[in-house]
């Protein structure tokens, strides 16, 4: 009978959100009670509680760190229990204090982009591990608040040779006979970021298509192969200021990922 008790307790735990118990409090707010056991209890007690669980001091993974990203938050976390060797690491978020933590991403890495995060509201991050060759999850660690004041990278819209998604964060060219260049909606890179354009498909190529930064938006230029911009054409080629430098990269194709980085030089 005492050792089924102990399984429904283990098994009602599991279905407890830890976010909703009630606080801890003090100890010099909790009455004491001491009683003399004798060894042969003691024995079948510990023996119960290590086939039924654990007991910690705190979690074992925590978060360590959140760094705001345009429209999204760059969570990172750490194992701080050295005896515990983890496989997967869950992390979950949610907007405000109130409502249901979702899932973000499950894996072995220990850093994740959270995206599409609304400027200037508060998220909390939690993370939990799983040990190795174990099904269950460890308990959540302590929810960090995190927040983002930089607005999203978005294209323009306005242009008929191109259709955006919803999130205006992915441009198709269509087959127009008009070519011209497709800018952001705002000057959102700044220097110390890392930007980061993917090809998703890729259809008939064009001398002027490129894929850049520029530091001014000029209207009706057919290409970023211009004054002003540093971009890098289908064919792999690279434009600085409208000039094409001797370096050649491999040619744009579908899953290709283009990054700059910017920073600050003096002249």
């Amino acid at each position: 009978g005492d050792h089924q008790d102990l399984c429904n307790f283990t098994t009602k735990a599991l279905h407890i959100q830890l976010d909703s118990l009630p606080e801890v409090p003090s100890l010099v707010e909790v009455p004491c009670l001491t009683a003399q056991l004798d060894d042969a209890f003691l024995s079948m007690a510990r023996d119960h509680i290590s086939r039924l669980g654990a007991v910690a001091s705190r979690p074992p993974v925590q978060v360590e760190e959140l760094l705001e990203r345009p429209g999204a938050i760059l969570v990172r976390w750490c194992k701080v229990d050295e005896d515990f060797a983890p496989r997967d690491f869950r992390l979950q978020y949610r907007r405000g204090a109130a409502g249901h933590f979702e899932d973000a991403y499950v894996g072995s890495e220990c850093e994740f982009i959270v995206l599409h995060i609304d400027p200037h509201m508060d998220y909390q991050f939690r993370v939990c591990a799983r040990g190795d060759g174990r099904q269950e999850w460890s308990p959540w660690s302590v929810p960090q608040l995190g927040r983002t004041t930089l607005i999203p990278h978005e294209w323009s819209l306005g242009l008929d040779c191109y259709s955006l998604s919803s999130r205006r964060n992915i441009a198709l060219r269509n087959d127009s006979l008009q070519h011209e260049v497709l800018y952001s909606k705002a000057p959102t890179y700044h220097p110390g970021q890392t930007l980061t354009f993917r090809v998703e498909t890729a259809g008939a190529s064009d001398r002027r298509d490129s894929i850049g930064v520029c530091v001014r938006k000029v209207d009706g230029l057919e290409s970023l192969q211009r004054e002003g911009a540093v971009c890098m054409s289908s064919s792999g080629a690279v434009f600085v200021n409208g000039k094409e430098m001797t370096n050649q990269l491999p040619p744009i194709s579908p899953g290709s990922a283009i990054t700059f980085d910017m920073e600050l030089v003096s002249l």
